[in-house]
């Protein structure tokens, strides 16, 4: 059995979110063809994501030079401990699929805050000699985004931050096998709307079966 992280960051369900639609389709195609595995949904609209700020900083700088847990704040002890869970949750999946819209170039700052906290030195990755280092090279990970434009190719490609990053970061953490589903340009192509969702749905289960 392996434990799949499935992770949405849309204020939206099914029924307004074609990106949500496609990630519906893949988990649950997914279930079917793999009924032994855990699948976890963490909606990040709707899960405590600590910020990293000033609390979480002093925190980590208290337990660094050997103080207690106890001698946190409450603030301190709530941010770090939520942390450390999200954290820990992360390392010991085998598999992510993230799910997230573009916004503004990149995806949901809800997004970036949960990937903060489980960005962490000796567990996702470490500092050697010869530089960083990912520790999770045995995982796998898909991303399913949706775009009103077309930012997967074509002249508007360079300016896509979101899929790169998270490609990118999984890339430092060491997970290689890294996929990228798009639903695109039905902004562009209103009339073709229906048509992108569907296409996409059918590719998120052909995927489905073997992830």
């Amino acid at each position: 059995m392996q434990k799949v992280l499935y992770i949405t960051a849309n204020p939206f369900d099914e029924s307004k979110s074609y990106g949500m639609v496609v990630g519906k389709s893949f988990i649950d195609q997914y279930k079917v063809s793999n009924p032994d595995d855990e699948v976890i949904h963490i909606n990040l609209y709707k899960e405590y994501i600590p910020s990293i700020d000033a609390d979480v900083f002093q925190g980590w700088g208290k337990l660094q030079s050997g103080s207690g847990f106890d001698q946190l704040s409450d603030e301190e002890k709530t941010k770090v401990s939520r942390l450390a869970e999200l954290s820990e949750q992360f390392v010991q999946a085998d598999k992510y699929i993230f799910v997230t819209p573009l916004w503004n170039l990149l995806f949901p700052p809800v997004m970036k805050a949960y990937l903060d906290s489980v960005a962490v030195a000796g567990k996702a990755f470490e500092y050697t000699v010869e530089g960083p280092k990912g520790l999770l090279g045995n995982k796998k990970a898909l991303h399913i985004q949706a775009s009103g434009g077309i930012y997967s190719h074509g002249p508007s490609a360079d300016k896509e931050m979101g899929h790169r990053y998270l490609k990118t970061l999984m890339g430092f953490f060491g997970i290689t096998d890294f996929q990228g589903l798009f639903v695109e340009g039905h902004d562009l192509a209103p009339e073709k709307a229906e048509e992108i969702k569907e296409n996409a749905v059918a590719c998120a289960k052909d995927v489905a079966t073997t992830f």
